[in-house]
C-alpha cells in the first residue's frame, strides 16, 4: 500500500506534486500547531504596509481544518491538476504555471477590490483564503476543455463535465457552506478560458502568452540558442527534419 502511494506520488507531474505537497504540509502544521493560520491569511494592509508578501502565497497553500472537507479538496486538487497538466498542457509546464499565476493574480484583484465596494465589503472581508478558488478554477478549466465527458454525482445522477462547475457548486449550497469562494474559482476559470482559448479563435490575438522568462525556469520547454555567426552546425538526419 505505501509503495503504490510512494509511486503514485512519484508519478505526478512537477507542479501538481509541488502544490499538492506544499498545500498538505501547511495545512498539517498548522493542524499541529507548529505553524499558525494567522501569520498566512490575505491581509493586504500586513502586505502593503508591513511587507508581508508571503502572505500573497501562502493564502493559496491553507485549507483549513483537517477534515472532510479538507480531504475533499486535496482530491479535486491532485485530480484536476493532474489531468491538466499532463493533457492540456502537457509539454507546457511553464504555461500551466502561468495559468495558476494568472488565476491567482485574478483572484486576489476581485478580493482587495471587492473589499472597497459598498454593500459587498464585508462578504470579500470574509474571505481570508483563496486555496478552495484556486482549486475550484483548475475543474473549471478542466471541464471546459473536456466538455463532453460524462460524470456521475454520488451515483445519483450523470451529466456532462461541461456542467461539473455548476454541480459542485449546487452542492454546497446544499450543504450549506459558503459559495462564495467557488463563484470566485468560476470567475478567474472563465477569465482565463475566454483569454487563452476564446479571444484568440475571435482575433488571432493571444494576450495570456506565457513571459520568456518564465518558460526559460522549466525544462520541456524550448531553448532558444543563440549561433555565433562563425559557427556551422551539421545539418540533421532527414527523419529528424520531418518529425512532429
Amino acid at each position: 500500500m505505501a509503495q503504490a502511494v510512494e509511486e503514485w506520488y512519484k508519478q505526478m507531474p512537477i507542479i501538481t506534486r509541488s502544490y499538492l505537497t506544499a498545500a498538505v504540509i501547511t495545512t498539517v502544521g498548522c493542524s499541529l500547531e507548529i505553524i499558525s493560520p494567522y501569520h498566512l491569511y490575505l491581509n493586504p494592509k500586513l502586505v502593503v504596509q508591513h511587507y508581508q508578501i508571503w502572505r500573497l502565497i501562502t493564502n493559496f497553500l491553507y485549507f483549513r481544518k483537517m477534515d472532510l472537507d479538507f480531504l475533499f479538496h486535496m482530491f479535486f486538487l491532485a485530480r484536476y491538476c493532474k489531468l491538466l497538466e499532463e493533457n492540456s498542457f502537457r509539454g507546457r509546464t511553464a504555461d500551466f504555471f502561468y495559468m495558476l499565476l494568472f488565476g491567482a493574480t485574478v483572484l486576489t484583484g476581485i478580493v482587495l477590490i471587492g473589499g472597497m465596494i459598498p454593500y459587498v465589503s464585508e462578504n470579500f472581508a470574509k474571505i481570508l483564503f483563496l486555496s478552495n478558488s484556486l482549486t475550484f478554477m483548475m475543474v473549471y478549466v478542466w471541464s471546459k476543455h473536456n466538455p463532453f465527458i460524462h460524470m456521475s454525482f454520488l451515483g445519483l445522477f450523470t451529466f456532462t463535465a461541461a456542467y461539473l462547475p455548476w454541480v459542485l457548486l449546487g452542492f454546497s449550497f446544499l450543504v450549506g457552506t459558503s459559495t462564495w469562494v467557488d463563484i470566485l474559482g468560476m470567475v478567474a476559470g472563465h477569465a482565463y478560458y475566454f483569454l487563452e482559448d476564446v479571444y484568440p479563435r475571435m482575433t488571432g490575438r493571444r494576450p495570456l502568452k506565457t513571459p520568456s522568462f518564465i518558460k526559460s525556469l522549466f525544462a520541456d520547454e524550448a531553448v532558444v540558442v543563440t549561433r555565433p555567426a562563425n559557427a556551422r552546425f551539421a545539418a540533421p538526419p532527414a527523419q529528424e527534419l520531418h518529425q512532429d
